[in-house]
This record gives structure tokens, sequence and C-alpha cells, in this order.
């Protein structure tokens, strides 16, 4: 218990470090840049929670295109910082092309922060997958024919035995995409946190939308 203390202890003390040094870098190259006074301190700060708003979308909604997009552009840009801060850059003529970038800056973090906050998950949609995977119809047997009436003075004719009748085959279980059971597995457990009992088939195909038989293999697949 000691030395996971100990451990615990030491990553949490290299992060301050780190997030320290990199806050200073980009205090000094917004203040290079033009950026000064109370300017030039929000600039670290704005790309370190466009940093962590994109992480966090990513762990709480799972991979998608607009959280790693947001989430390069704000490495990239504390990686720049600690980078032209080490003497590839003089400080004291800035070229004209980070100015611009920097007085960027705020416009392009507004819109990355309101996009991760605002904008929905990249799930499929549930109709799309349910259309995918409606088990195709099973063909009926054809009716078998029927002799023709005998009259009275012709002996009837030996009828041949009744081959039995084969039963339809089952229709298999449609498969589910893992995608659209995740989405499921949310939905039962937000109806569970708001009523206190778990979802039932018929409310579970209701919220995704999807065909009974689809909804019965969901169900199966959340218990």
């Amino acid at each position: 218990m000691m030395a996971a203390r100990l451990r615990i202890d030491a990553v949490l003390v290299q992060a301050v470090i780190a997030g320290a040094l990199s806050f200073a870098h980009l205090h000094d190259l917004a203040a290079a840049a033009g950026q000064d006074g109370w300017k030039a301190w929000a600039y670290p700060v704005s790309v370190d929670l466009l940093l962590v708003a994109s992480w966090r979308r990513l762990r709480s909604d799972g991979p998608s295109r607009l959280a790693w997009c947001w989430f390069v552009i704000a490495l990239v840009a504390s990686l720049g910082a600690n980078v032209a801060t080490a003497g590839l850059l003089d400080l004291q003529q800035v070229p004209a092309w980070l100015r611009i970038l920097v007085a960027a800056w705020p416009a392009l973090a507004f819109m990355g922060g309101t996009l991760l906050a605002h904008s929905t998950a990249d799930h499929p949609a549930p109709e799309v997958l349910a259309a995918s995977a409606e088990p195709e119809p099973v063909a009926s047997p054809e009716p078998e024919a029927v002799p023709a009436p005998v009259t009275e003075a012709e002996e009837p004719p030996a009828l041949p035995a009744a081959e039995p009748v084969t039963a339809a085959p089952a229709v298999p279980a449609p498969s589910v995409p893992a995608a659209l059971v995740d989405h499921a597995r949310k939905v039962a457990d937000d109806h569970h946190a708001r009523t206190g009992s778990p979802i039932d088939t018929d409310t579970l195909r209701a919220r995704l939308g999807v065909p009974p038989q689809l909804a019965d293999a969901i169900a199966a697949q959340l218990t």
C-alpha cells in the first residue's frame, strides 16, 4: 500500500512540474508575440483547457474524429511553444506568421471548446443498423397437388404415401453490431437511473426504433 502511494505521489509531482514548465513556455511565447499583461497568462490556460476537454471527450464518449482533431491541435500548440522557446526562435524578433497564429488562437480555441461541448458522439444511426440486420424472408413450402376424383366404375388407384412435411427452418437471430449494443446499454443505464427499474424490451425497442426481433436480441445481450 505504501509503495502504491509513493508511485501515485511521484506521478503527481511529475505532472505538476511538466504542467508548470509548459505553462511558462506558452506564457513566454505569447508575451514575445505581443500579448502582454494578463493576456499572456490567459494563453496557456486556454491551451491546457482545450487539451483537457478533448481528452475528457475521448474518455467519456469513445474515439471520435472531432475529439482527436482538437486534441492534436491543442497538443501541437503546447509542444510548439515548448520547442520554440528552446532557442529555435529569436523571441526578441518573432516572425509575423507566429504573431498571426498567436492572435488567432482565442477564436480557434473558442470554436473547439464549443464543438466539444455541444456536438453529439459519432455513433451510427440505429435505423441504418436495423435495416442491415433484418433477416431475409423464409420461403414457404409449396402446397401438394390434390389428386383428381375417381368414378364408381373405376377401381380407385392406390394413393402414394404422403411425404412428411418438413418444418420451416428456424429464423436465425439477427446479428447485433457492437456499436448498437453499446448505445442500447447507455439507454438502459439512463432508464435505470431515472426510474430505478431495469428497462423492458418494449421500452428499449421504442427508444432505439428497431424491429421487435432485433430488440429481443439486444435485450438478450444486455442481461
